[in-house]
């Protein structure tokens, strides 16, 4: 079928390296036995997808030190989730389903976009950081700076579109939506001064998009 058969060994260790974080204690040993380019991997976390937020925001500037994660499961899922911040503006969000890459999201993306954006708002109204006339901060605010690997398991994944990489399980929106408000709430309260720092954050991103859109209104007004 294939001209070339001619395997490219840095496409399969990035593979076998995702599988190895996304199965917390599982090692892969990888051998390549081709002449003059041996060589032998062997790739193994016991942190699992917490070792993977630290992998990804290695070549960046944490805003701090500990990783928050979480997990829950009930009826035939379950949901790991492990998050970190750091000092940029990009937002890197990988999701997956059975160890399989949801590149286009799904429910368990949209529950834990939903359930972070509302459990930040109410530690931040709780401590006084947003009074009682600020309005919320918007979800892309919080998701500043933001990565985080969401893992799902489930016996009956529904994939959709045409590369299915879509999850569309409603149930798994509801379970990722439960756990990250339960569980992020109570990382919050245990870690007040992260949890000052991500305010802090999300603060300063709504003032440069506030800005933003002023400075857009007054430009349209100037022209008109």
């Amino acid at each position: 079928v294939f001209e070339e058969t001619e395997f490219r060994a840095q496409t399969v260790l990035e593979r076998l390296q995702e599988m190895a974080f996304l199965n917390k204690g599982l090692e892969i040993r990888f051998v390549d036995e081709r002449p003059e380019r041996q060589q032998k991997i062997t790739y193994k976390y016991s942190g699992g997808i917490v070792d993977y937020v630290k992998h990804l925001n290695a070549a960046k500037e944490s805003l701090f030190r500990k990783v928050c994660s979480f997990a829950q499961a009930e009826n035939d899922q379950e949901v790991e989730i492990a998050l970190q911040w750091n000092t940029g503006f990009h937002v890197s969000i990988h999701s997956f389903a059975n160890g399989i890459s949801t590149n286009d999201g799904g429910m368990h993306e949209e529950g834990f976009r939903k359930a972070l954006t509302n459990v930040v708002n109410r530690y931040a109204r709780a401590k006084g950081t947003l009074k009682e006339k600020d309005p919320n901060f918007d979800g892309d605010d919080i998701r500043e700076g933001l990565t985080a690997i969401i893992s799902v398991r489930l016996t009956d994944p529904q994939f959709e579109g045409q590369t299915k990489g879509k999850l569309g399980n409603v149930t798994v929106r509801s379970l990722v939506e439960r756990a990250t408000n339960e569980k992020l709430a109570e990382w919050l309260e245990e870690n007040p001064r992260e949890a000052n720092q991500i305010v802090q954050k999300s603060t300063t991103a709504a003032r440069a998009r506030i800005a933003a859109q002023t400075a857009r209104d007054l430009t349209r007004r100037k022209s008109a």
